[in-house]
């Protein structure tokens, strides 16, 4: 159960917020090292995309980069190939101190972040349509499904029941296999890539 679980989770989409502290002066620099960054992992398999905020211009000189792969498998490779070596060492003389990574699993989908938290974003009306559409097909489906077989039983079941029973498998299936799988499915379309500054 244990490796049928981890195996699931490594085909979910991930994404990765990367914070860096660059060094004062150093931000032209650092500029242009991530645009080479990110133009060069388009390339890569699983590579859904990057949302970079800026620092402000009073505070740290932190840099947050959301990344999004479409599963860990796709992030791990990344982290172990030669092309993130050769960026990290050229990186280095330019920041403070190693980048901290923060990994987040496909289930983010259903939760809002806190207020100031960097989490790339599903255009709303986008989102919209496919909550709309998922809902509206599990409602029917496991909805129509529940009634019949509570109506197979020699008693009356009282409807808060059925109800129960009904938004329990619905919130089952689409915690742990229907959005993790539209989302690797529509994740191009759901999260346009884009930069923020």
């Amino acid at each position: 159960m244990v490796m049928s679980e981890q195996s699931a989770a490594l085909n979910e989409p991930v994404t990765v917020l990367i914070r860096r502290r660059v060094k004062p002066g150093c931000e032209a620099q650092y500029e242009a090292w991530l645009q080479a960054l990110q133009a060069e992992a388009r390339t890569l398999q699983g590579y859904l995309g990057v949302t970079t905020q800026r620092p402000g211009t009073s505070g740290p000189r932190e840099y947050v980069s959301a990344v999004r792969f479409d599963s860990l498998a796709s992030l791990r490779a990344f982290e172990t190939s030669e092309m993130r070596a050769r960026h990290l060492r050229e990186v280095a003389s330019l920041v403070e101190s190693d980048a901290v990574w923060e990994e987040l699993t496909g289930l983010e989908f259903w939760f809002s972040a806190p207020p100031g938290t960097v989490v790339p974003q599903p255009s709303r009306a986008r989102m919209a349509l496919v909550m709309i559409a998922v809902v509206f097909t599990l409602v029917l489906v496991i909805g129509t499904a529940v009634n019949t077989a509570f109506a197979l039983l020699p008693f009356v079941t009282p409807y808060p029941l059925r109800l129960l029973v009904t938004i329990t498998i619905e919130v089952v299936l689409m915690t742990w296999w229907v959005m993790p799988w539209i989302t690797r499915r529509l994740a191009g379309w759901i999260y346009p890539s884009h930069k923020t500054s």
